[in-house]
């Protein structure tokens, strides 16, 4: 199947669904204290998905693979070594000096949103905010490097160049995604690479790029729930992930926030 490049109709449903995706990490952040568990994270965020976005949040009860289980909850929250697809939990009570990933996808007249931030709870240890802030710094990194007629061999070198030379890891197992009115489409968007290859981009091409970095090495492992990945040395990760439509003039970030001031 071929890459699709969107109608203006279908850039417009991008934009709303993008907006609603931000939103959500925007008003969860004062929600992300000492005590709270993830499941209240989760049913905070289900409630004002459904509720106060009259959206659908696309996680729930979505499964990409034969075999897999249906994802049981609305949000993805990966605390501390989780790199990914954390499942909130009652038991995961967050502590002082955590750091979690709050990964959103909405579905707005059937098209999708997808985002994600990372929070902390208190004050992070210098090498978690060191990790957290290069992380950013990768996928802004790969956004710059978004335009018409690049490659996206360029996105993943900007990223594994500025994440390798800050001595941390690029996980590859995972990577971004085409979107639209399919949550997982064409193309796969690597974070990593070799500048100068791969598909060719063109205007009203929409996909993620989503990082994820590791304190440590980059090798992971999947947990026997089918869903919960984490570093196989139990250091630290970390991502950033925004949804991005291909212009003439570079990007347009479709799950921008109102914190963002440097693109």
């Amino acid at each position: 199947m071929g890459i699709k490049l969107k109608t203006a109709d279908e850039i417009a449903k991008m934009r709303v669904a993008g907006r609603m995706a931000a939103r959500v990490l925007e008003m969860i952040g004062e929600h992300v204290v000492a005590g709270a568990t993830t499941e209240d994270l989760d049913r905070t965020c289900h409630e004002f998905i459904v509720e106060d976005l009259d959206a659908v949040p696309a996680p729930l009860n979505y499964s990409n693979a034969p075999g897999q289980p249906p994802f049981p909850k609305s949000i993805c929250t990966s605390v501390n070594h989780v790199v990914c697809h954390g499942i909130p939990s009652e038991r995961k009570k967050l502590k002082r000096g955590d750091v979690l990933n709050i990964d959103i996808t909405v579905i707005k007249d059937g098209y999708h949103g997808d985002t994600s931030k990372m929070f902390y709870v208190g004050e992070p240890s210098v090498l978690a905010q060191r990790l957290i802030d290069i992380t950013q710094e990768c996928l802004y990194r790969g956004i710059k490097s978004v335009r018409n007629g690049a490659r996206l061999g360029d996105i993943g070198a900007a990223i594994q160049a500025h994440a390798e030379g800050n001595n941390f890891s690029v996980v590859r197992e995972f990577c971004g995604h085409g979107i639209g009115d399919v949550f997982h489409d064409e193309p796969q968007v690597l974070h990593y690479g070799r500048a100068n290859t791969g598909t060719e981009l063109k205007s009203g091409m929409i996909f993620t790029i989503e990082p994820m970095i590791n304190a440590g090495r980059r090798h992971i492992k999947m947990l026997p729930d089918q869903w919960t990945v984490v570093t196989k040395d139990h250091k630290l990760s970390a991502q950033w992930e925004h949804t991005i439509l291909v212009t003439d003039e570079g990007a347009e970030v479709l799950t921008l926030r109102g914190e963002e001031n440097l693109l």
